[in-house]
């Protein structure tokens, strides 16, 4: 504590060192007195004007600039820039599309299956739950159940199979509902390219729309010989606006894949485990029917 105290006051002193000869150097110097300082003081009157004097109305020079909206700067582009306008917009418009039809599927199929795994493990036999969803299997999970059982009854036409055959029964279950869930994955994964497309492309579409607007505004600029900035806005404005709806169309699309990349994984990955455990169950009756 005393080597802080001794410290802290050698700093002091040197603050006060520092500090003292910068106050006496910012003394404030004798004011002036008498007729010098008031000459100084007064400035001199300046010649009034003579003759009609031009005033500029307030806000002429504003006036383009502030008349600029998204309909006037799309009529007032140029015919590539518009063309990219476009397809941004198409683009961003079936994206919203993709995402507001994907949401809701993947929607029902969460609430399918987890009406389908109540009723599996309710009780309910496998018999009746295969009459109830042979004919209209509308979700992947009841389309891999379904699979599976078709592919028991098979084993089980020609009577009771040997114990020999077992191994390739169970086998060919396991098949049958891995190529299921495949079909059933790239089912739920259609369309989602097409958002990964616009999310990766749409920015530099808009980029190049951006950099032929500049370069219009650029030759506009040197036939006019003007450099004002009513002049300079509204194409620069247009060229801006390009870059605008392509970040517009991509941040969704990239937001929404990732999104539903994600659910349908963690769907896949709910299928891959009710395949497992099913596949036990059968596996387990196989071995009791062939003993």
């Amino acid at each position: 504590m005393k080597l802080l105290r001794l410290i802290a006051a050698v700093l002091s002193a040197l603050v006060l060192m520092t500090a003292v000869p910068a106050l006496a150097q910012r003394s404030p110097a004798a004011a002036p007195t008498g007729s010098a300082a008031e000459s100084r003081d007064l400035p001199a009157p300046a010649a009034a004007p003579t003759g009609a004097v031009e005033v500029a109305p307030l806000g002429s020079s504003d006036s383009a600039i502030g008349n600029i909206s998204v309909v006037h700067m799309f009529m007032g582009a140029d015919w590539i820039v518009k063309t990219v306008m476009l397809i941004l917009l198409v683009a961003s418009l079936w994206s919203w599309t993709i995402i507001f039809n994907k949401w809701l599927a993947l929607g029902t199929l969460r609430r399918r299956a987890a009406k389908f795994e109540k009723s599996f493990w309710s009780g309910q036999s496998l018999d009746e739950l295969y009459q109830q969803f042979s004919g209209r299997a509308d979700h992947p999970m009841a389309a891999v159940f379904v699979s599976a059982l078709r592919e028991w009854r098979r084993a089980f036409e020609g009577g009771t199979p040997l114990v020999v055959l077992a191994p390739g029964i169970k086998d060919r279950i396991d098949k049958a509902m891995s190529v299921t869930i495949m079909r059933e994955a790239d089912g739920l994964e259609r369309s989602l390219g097409f958002l990964a497309t616009v999310g990766s492309t749409a920015p530099f579409i808009g980029l190049f729309g951006t950099v032929w607007g500049i370069m219009n505004s650029f030759s506009a600029i040197a036939a006019r010989h003007d450099t004002t900035l009513a002049v300079v806005a509204p194409g620069i404005a247009e060229a801006l606006f390009a870059t605008a709806m392509g970040l517009l169309a991509a941040i969704p699309a990239v937001i929404f894949y990732n999104r539903f990349v994600n659910e349908i994984g963690r769907y896949n990955t709910r299928l891959d485990a009710f395949a497992d455990e099913f596949s036990a169950i059968l596996s387990r009756q196989l071995d009791e029917k062939v003993r």
